[in-house]
């Protein structure tokens, strides 16, 4: 009897505590000139009060035990502060600094590390900046929305940045030195994942034209007790041997694939915290599947659902188009740079275009250093209103002169050029008969003309439209032009690959 009293004071006491979610801990970094929240768990009813900076705010937890309180704008502060939390326990929270603090989702190359990347020795070692800050959700999926991660805000430091996001820190760190304030980053990525384990499920169930992403998952669950019997035999084999590549888990019940599942376990934790933006980097799993033409609808609805449930309204969302790469699948792969493109239509967006430094091989390029530079840029313009050239040539419009059209071009900055010198590269042409050629393209001033001895009555340009191009089409600001088409075809014939 006594050891039950025991256990019972116990529970209650560990009941009664104020609980904490993982982003409310030592180290964390806020969001300045912006409202704040912070928010846990406690006993029913229980008054629970939040000191930062001078402001107090109290509030009684709700009779499901959560409380949240809200603070006042602050400016950037570069001196540690506490947040001390009073309910039937105290809690002191320890070295926090308010900055700039931004989001960084996507694919197994927005979780590339640090240690991975390109010059990575000299990289770790100069990692020495104590007022940026690193957040790594750890790795989990869900069938119903969690309200908690699992992680911890760590300094940045030659110790703690090797197994960081390569891309969330360069463009921390570009951020960081420019803005010369503390800078944030929550890392929430997952390798090999779909733009749909990051939409939010009744958002998917609610859109007639995301179905064939229901319908898909149905059959996957409806083959998984075949296919993870095959499985486990060919597993088994395997570790009986140890030969050859290891059997991969088929596809299943709580994957990372699962409608919705990553939007549940690693996003929705973290929408009560204030942030500035997101940075993505995502979309080769949806680049080699039937449905990449579909990729533009998803993209913009995630973005536009994520805006929408975070509630600091229509935060700058920068995002990568997929870096050249040779995958066996030269339609999808530019289908999506194209949605991926096109989706700048969508209010404060910016893209970091990186078909200048992939890898034929590789679909992971170890050079993270110019994507964090580049999505660096756009946030100066998107997020920070400054003026300056954040983008390479983008698409426009073009015209027809005679036996050539001309490609008008925006963000030209100091003009075009091809870089490396020589002939601009990447140019195909075609007649009505949809058949495209090489083609001449010839720079006149912020314009392209392009032209072909073979297509004398041309109606339709395509430039860099493989998934391996070798085209060098730049701005004077060494950003290197996005790849577009004038025309709509689904049946046009593209010249052979080499």
């Amino acid at each position: 009897m006594k050891r039950f009293l025991f256990l019972l004071a116990f529970c209650t006491t560990v009941f009664a505590d104020v609980r904490l979610p993982a982003l409310i801990g030592d180290h964390m970094l806020l969001q300045r000139d912006v409202p704040l929240r912070i928010w846990g768990w406690a006993d029913p009813g229980e008054q629970v009060s939040v000191t930062l900076l001078g402001q107090t705010s109290t509030a009684a937890a709700t009779p499901e035990g959560k409380w949240e309180v809200y603070f006042t704008p602050i400016a950037a502060q570069s001196s540690p502060t506490t947040i001390a939390i009073k309910g039937k326990n105290q809690i002191t929270i320890q070295d926090v600094l308010v900055g700039e603090v931004w989001v960084g989702s996507g694919q197994s190359n927005m979780q590339w590390m640090v240690k991975n990347s390109t010059n990575a020795a000299a990289e770790i070692a100069a990692a020495n900046y104590p007022q940026m800050r690193i957040f790594q959700v750890a790795l989990k999926t869900s069938e119903t929305p969690l309200d908690d991660v699992e992680g911890k805000w760590e300094i940045c430091s030659p110790e703690t940045i090797p197994e960081v996001s390569a891309v969330g820190y360069y463009f921390s760190r570009e951020l960081h030195k420019h803005l010369k304030v503390p800078v944030g980053f929550i890392r929430s990525a997952w390798g090999g994942t779909p733009v749909q384990a990051w939409t939010r499920l009744s958002l998917i169930e609610a859109d007639p034209s995301m179905h064939w992403v229901l319908s898909n998952w149905r059959d996957i669950l409806a083959k998984y007790p075949a296919a993870k019997e095959r499985y486990d035999k060919a597993l088994a084999e395997w570790e009986a041997k140890k030969q050859g590549p290891r059997p991969a888990a088929p596809m299943g019940p709580g994957h990372s694939h699962t409608p919705g599942g990553l939007y549940n376990a690693m996003i929705v934790p973290l929408l009560p915290y204030a942030i500035r933006g997101a940075i993505w980097y995502q979309g080769e799993s949806n680049a080699g599947n039937k449905f990449a033409d579909q990729y533009r609808h998803q993209h913009v609805s995630m973005i536009r659902d994520w805006r929408a449930n975070w509630g600091v309204g229509d935060f700058p969302f920068l995002f990568v188009q997929l870096a050249n790469f040779a995958p066996g699948n030269a339609v999808g792969w530019p289908t999506v740079q194209e949605a991926q493109d096109k989706t700048l239509d969508l209010k404060k967006t910016g893209m970091a275009v990186i078909t200048d430094i992939g890898e034929e091989k590789d679909i992971h390029p170890k050079n993270k250093q110019d994507v964090g530079a580049r999505l660096a840029l756009a946030a100066r313009h998107v997020a920070y209103g400054e003026s300056l050239v954040y983008s390479g040539p983008r698409y426009r419009q073009v015209t027809r002169e005679g036996s050539a059209l001309r490609v008008w071009l925006d963000h030209s900055g100091r003009g075009l050029t091809a870089k490396g010198g020589g002939d601009l590269r990447g140019f195909v042409i075609a007649g009505a008969d949809k058949k495209f050629v090489p083609a001449k393209a010839l720079i006149d001033g912020k314009t392209v003309v392009v032209s072909s001895p073979d297509v004398a009555n041309p109606v339709a340009v395509r430039y860099n439209w493989a998934s391996f191009p070798d085209g060098n089409l730049f701005n004077g600001d060494g950003l290197p032009a996005s790849l577009f088409r004038t025309d709509v075809w689904t049946d046009a014939v593209m010249p052979s690959s080499k």
